[in-house]
């Protein structure tokens, strides 16, 4: 029953991004389901890009259509799999070069969906790492793929004033920065080290401290 319980949202999410307007929300649909469910707006976002793959849809002529992820969608909802499942076959899909056609990849996806219902999720994630590889045995990967999946997200500001940077490059991108990794110290070494607690020394209590037995003889 657990695993059944976001089918209805799905639904829910798609009927409101079709038949409200971005001024009747307020805005972005993820940012309303934000307000509307007093969640983050990651969430809110993972909300909103899971009904896209596994709510029902409607053609412009309104005719219902399948779900983009039609067997995963079907097995969710009969509660054979659950979001681990459905995550590991949405990465999946979204990891498959553009050449792979279409009628190809939804037989896998409906093969992941199938075998999703008897593994756990991390034997899934294997299954599937053996269908890509089969697809894609040489690893090919036209240049539309990967502008489709490059990026560069910058976090918010924490507490030290200090940003997270993290990015995903093309391969033409990335050599005009590898000279400059060996030029950057590690963390540890590019931070000073911190005044002793224990303050200055002199010469003579340096000594002392290198060598206890070298002080005035004991009667």
């Amino acid at each position: 029953m657990r695993r059944r319980l976001p089918v209805a949202e799905h639904q829910l999410i798609n009927n409101l991004a079709r038949q409200a307007s971005a001024e009747e929300l307020g805005g972005k649909l993820s940012h309303a389901i934000a307000d509307w469910a007093l969640t983050s707006r990651t969430e809110a976002s993972r909300r909103s890009n899971a009904a896209a793959d596994l709510g029902p849809r409607r053609a412009l002529t309104g005719e219902p259509i399948a779900p983009v992820l039609a067997g995963a969608a079907a097995a969710q909802c009969d509660g054979t799999i659950g979001a681990e499942h459905i995550a590991v076959i949405r990465r999946f899909c979204r990891q498959l070069p553009g050449w792979v056609d279409q009628a190809t990849r939804e037989r896998a996806e409906a093969q992941l969906a199938r075998q999703g219902g008897q593994v756990r999720p991390e034997q899934l994630s294997g299954l599937a790492a053996t269908i890509a590889d089969r697809l894609n045995p040489d690893g090919t990967y036209r240049d539309e793929d990967r502008a489709r999946r490059r990026a560069l997200m910058l976090g918010s500001q924490q507490a030290d004033g200090m940003s997270e940077l993290r990015a995903r490059i093309t391969p033409s991108c990335a050599p005009p920065w590898k000279p400059c990794w060996p030029s950057w110290p590690p963390r540890a070494c590019a931070t000073p080290n911190p005044k002793p607690r224990c303050g200055r020394q002199s010469q003579s209590g340096r000594h002392r401290h290198r060598h206890p037995l070298s002080g005035p003889t004991l009667s």
